[in-house]
């Protein structure tokens, strides 16, 4: 994926309808179903190099091996994380600032410290 389908995604993740970033109990994701399509390829795909790496551990694999494989998996999540996040940001993220809901900034923080770990 180049990054105009990455950007053409992210900028089609969320409606720009501040009903579905409200600050209620509430809040609910908002994607396109092209982003969810995405998203759900991208996990399903990861869901397998996990079980693909359970069963080279059954198959007593090579130390270096699995631990490549796992690296790919957290780079794949990462990628996920990423897309999300700057869909996020680009949509929930500023229309709550607009808003005047600047405690968004702290959740976002908290959020990217968490994914930094």
């Amino acid at each position: 994926m180049n990054n105009n389908e990455k950007n053409d995604e992210v900028d089609e993740h969320c409606h720009s309808s501040a009903e579905f970033c409200d600050a209620s109990a509430q809040r609910k994701s908002h994607h396109t179903d092209k982003m969810k399509a995405n998203l759900t390829t991208r996990l399903n795909r990861i869901e397998g190099q996990i079980r693909g790496v359970k069963a080279m551990i059954e198959k007593d694999t090579y130390c270096d091996d699995v631990l490549n494989q796992i690296a790919a998996v957290q780079s794949a999540l990462n990628s996920v994380g990423k897309l999300l996040l700057e869909g996020h940001m680009k949509s929930c993220v500023v229309e709550r600032i607009q808003a005047g809901e600047s405690e968004v900034i702290d959740e976002l923080l908290i959020t990217v410290n968490k994914l930094m770990k």
